[in-house]
């Protein structure tokens, strides 16, 4: 076990129950509001609002009501305040109709491109503004993906906290910039799906899942992309559903209290998860500010902690007129911040409502527009994007791009059109459980889904592609047939090119049991390649996933393609043919095989059938060694490291230059600095500069993404520091032969580590490595760093 420290500390040291040995202990009081960050002309409305409320109006503001919408605040007709509308989710309007599926957090990430990320966030928060939505609830940043077969990892970006923070930033930036409020989530440590809610047990409640963790590690991995989130100015964040040492995350005082409103000062407001609340006043103190969705879904009768509960608590002196009214600021600041209370468009009077409550529940007056098709020209964006995010891992004498193959033949259940429907949400289509076979798998399930308007599958997509030549194409997708010896219909046998369509599926309230596409996809692969000298592999899904034939001669390419929304035909057939050169990169690391990864997942039987209220416990003893970190500390190979994708075309780099803006400068930022939205002003200004050059050598255009790692000495930042961790990275385009050179900002935040002692982030006085290269271990370039 790391060794804990005081503000999340180890407080018997001879237990042998994780939750004994861990405590978050208490922060009061709750923070208020300042407005920094430039939020002070809104706050200033937002008083002048408060100002006008009842007590029971105030209780109404912050909490969640029957409407139109998954999640509501009631209108104040009197007050011209038409309420607030909260819809899923982090890709597209969850359940609503003429609305876009963008790709996926992991296909974005996989694109390592900052604008790209940045146009989604525009576009998405677009298309929630134009359904009425005030808040959408994305992105997400935690999980963070502690274990690999997490069942939400793909909602949010990377395991990789540098790259998730760079990312989280650049989607609110471009959400908020349309005029719609992002709610981050899930704050915090909610890293796995089994047990995340509290459950019974043979009539004995059993709590939710504790995740058990050290101060440092939660700076230094957890915290640190919500820190980014929090400095791009996001409105809210989403309290999660698992305990953190021992209390639950939307009544846990150090994580709300303690570091997101105080050290990080964050300005907006806390919302719960569904249900995510345990307690009226004491969640309330604790710093939430806002819960959702009121009551529980689906039933009336079971009443919200907060509502009514909040004007008896005013009332009878428990709990303070002062704290409630920082509640409402904190909601209302970043809707005056953002323009909404002007000309704002009605909650879209969609085919299915978008609430949990049928509508015969609402007890408010909600007025709903007209249905509105927000999809604009957002699919060349959903296009590009698909695109950018696939991964090309193999390809052995220059398979791709294909030229002008006349015999096409596609394989496997994820080439074909939806077959079980257009929305992955509700149990009752069994789509929730991944118990659906053929189709293909634009994006996952739960409430991070989308329904689509449309789907381009694979095996269409490459049909046009083909008939624009004369191609012949053939095709196979039930999976049971090709792995049974259904091949023999094939004609001409072999055809020129096969290419193999395989899923990972993935969904809310479940993790992965296998990091192998499902499906029976090895026996597929196996069996097409065993006919077919040329075979093409594409993974769709959750990642990340092993490839145990991924040595096999005859499969001659391997992409990576993840979740790519509505056009994912139209994407990976851009890439087949080479109207795009692939660019992406792994926002992960494959390994040889399952055992070789820690699962870092809690489960067993003898768990789920225990009747002890405190069983469930995750402690993360391997601290900040989570995917490429991991096999890093370990020295251990992989399939694919951390980092890794191939191009069409050949890059090389040199001439590392170092550059330090200030030398001597203080080892700890000033105690006395403001506090920003993001923390310590300081620990955001740039101490010192890295460039280096990268030229395309190949034929044709391409991109690349040159990487910056960064060593801090173990000796200073303790046992258990990272052999290296990501630092930079840049998406740079380049014609055959043209060279560039490009930049990596380093803040102090970058090459600072946590100090348990003094609670602050740290400076080495060591020399600091560097390294740029093409991933985690193609390092090209070396330097060193003194500050």
């Amino acid at each position: 076990m790391r060794q804990s420290f005081p503000l999340i500390g180890l407080v018997c040291a001879t237990a042998s129950v994780a939750a004994l040995d861990y405590l978050s202990p208490p922060v009061y009081p709750s923070p208020n509001i300042t407005g920094s960050g430039g939020w002070e002309a809104a706050l200033s409305k937002a008083q002048a609002f408060v100002d006008q409320l009842t007590l029971e109006e105030k209780a109404d503001m912050v909490t969640g009501t029957p409407g139109p919408c998954t999640g509501n605040i009631a209108p104040i007709p009197r007050l011209n305040f038409s309420g607030l509308c909260l819809q899923d989710g982090p890709l597209a309007i969850r359940p609503a109709i003429y609305a876009s599926v963008f790709p996926a957090g992991l296909s974005t990430a996989a694109s390592w491109d900052k604008g790209l990320a940045h146009q989604r966030g525009l576009y998405i928060g677009e298309e929630f503004k134009g359904k009425g939505s005030h808040i959408a609830l994305g992105p997400v940043v935690g999980p963070l993906g502690r274990s690999p077969f997490g069942g939400r990892n793909w909602e949010g970006f990377s395991p990789d906290s540098y790259l998730s923070g760079v990312l989280v930033e650049e989607t609110i930036t471009g959400m908020q910039s349309a005029g719609v409020q992002a709610c981050t989530k899930h704050y915090i440590l909610n890293e796995q799906e089994t047990q995340r809610n509290p459950s019974v047990v043979n009539g004995v409640a059993v709590d939710a899942i504790s995740s058990n963790l050290d101060d440092q590690t939660m700076h230094e991995t957890y915290l640190w992309p919500f820190a980014n989130a929090v400095h791009a100015g996001t409105a809210s964040l989403m309290c999660s559903y698992n305990r953190i040492n021992g209390s639950y995350g939307c009544q846990n005082s150090k994580t709300l209290n303690g570091l997101l409103k105080e050290e990080l000062g964050f300005q907006g407001y806390v919302m719960s998860d569904w249900t995510a609340t345990h307690a009226g006043v004491p969640a309330i103190e604790a710093g939430l500010d806002m819960n959702m969705p009121g009551g529980i879904p689906f039933t009336s009768a079971t009443p919200s902690y907060f509502g009514e509960n909040v004007t008896i608590a005013v009332n009878n002196g428990s709990l303070a007129i002062e704290r409630v009214n920082d509640m409402i600021l904190r909601i209302l600041t970043p809707y005056y911040a953002l323009g909404q209370d002007a000309n704002f468009p009605p909650v879209d009077r969609t085919s299915q409502p978008l609430s949990f409550f049928p509508e015969a529940e609402w007890v408010h007056n909600f007025t709903l527009g007209p249905l509105v098709d927000v999809r604009a020209q957002h699919a060349s964006l959903i296009r590009e994007l698909g695109a950018a995010g696939t991964v090309l891992l193999k390809n052995t004498n220059n398979t791709l791009p294909l030229e002008q193959p006349q015999e096409i033949g596609v394989f496997g259940n994820d080439a074909a059109d939806l077959t079980a429907g257009q929305y992955s949400l509700s149990v009752s289509t069994g789509l929730a459980s991944g118990d659906y076979d053929i189709g293909t798998l634009p994006v996952g399930g739960g409430s991070g889904t989308g329904r689509y308007s449309y789907v381009v599958p694979p095996l269409d997509a490459i049909k046009a592609r083909g008939q624009t030549y004369g191609a012949h194409v053939q095709y196979i997708t039930d999976n049971f047939v090709i792995s049974n010896g259904g091949l023999t219909s094939l004609a001409p046998t072999p055809p020129e090119v096969c290419i193999v369509f395989l899923k990972s599926w993935a969904s809310e309230g479940e993790d992965r049991t296998t990091l192998i596409a499902e499906w029976n996809s090895t026996a597929v692969v196996e069996n097409v390649a065993s006919v077919c000298p040329n075979t093409v592999v594409v993974l769709h899904g959750a990642s990340p996933n092993v490839l145990p034939w991924k040595d096999n001669a005859n499969v001659t390419a391997i992409l990576a393609a993840h979740f790519p929304g509505q056009e994912t035909g139209n994407s990976i057939a851009d890439v087949l043919w080479g109207d795009v050169n692939p660019a992406g990169k792994l926002p992960y690391t494959i390994a040889n095989q399952e055992s070789d990864y820690e699962k870092n997942l809690v489960n067993s039987t003898e768990l789920v059938e225990s009747t002890d209220p405190n069983a469930w416990q995750a402690t993360f003893t391997e601290g900040q060694l989570i995917d490429y970190k991991e096999f890093d500390a370990q020295n251990k190979s992989v399939a694919y490291e951390f980092g890794f994708g191939l191009s069409y075309t050949t890059f090389e780099l040199s001439d590392i230059q170092v550059n330090v803006a200030a030398t001597n400068a203080s080892r700890t930022p000033s105690s006395t600095a403001k506090i920003i939205p993001g923390g310590n002003e300081e620990l955001w200004v740039t101490l010192a500069t890295v460039s280096a050059t990268v030229k395309n050598t190949g034929d044709v255009t391409g991109a690349t993404v040159p990487q910056l790692y960064v060593s801090l000495p173990a000796s200073e930042a303790g046992p258990g520091t990272p052999v290296r961790v990501l630092r930079g990275f840049e998406k740079v385009a380049l014609a055959a032969g043209e060279t560039a050179t490009f930049e990596f900002p380093l803040v102090r935040r970058d090459i600072s580590f946590w100090d348990t002692t003094a609670q602050t982030w740290r400076l080495p006085s060591s020399r600091i490595g560097l390294a740029v290269g093409f991933s985690s271990r193609d390092l090209k370039l070396t330097g060193e760093l003194t500050v």
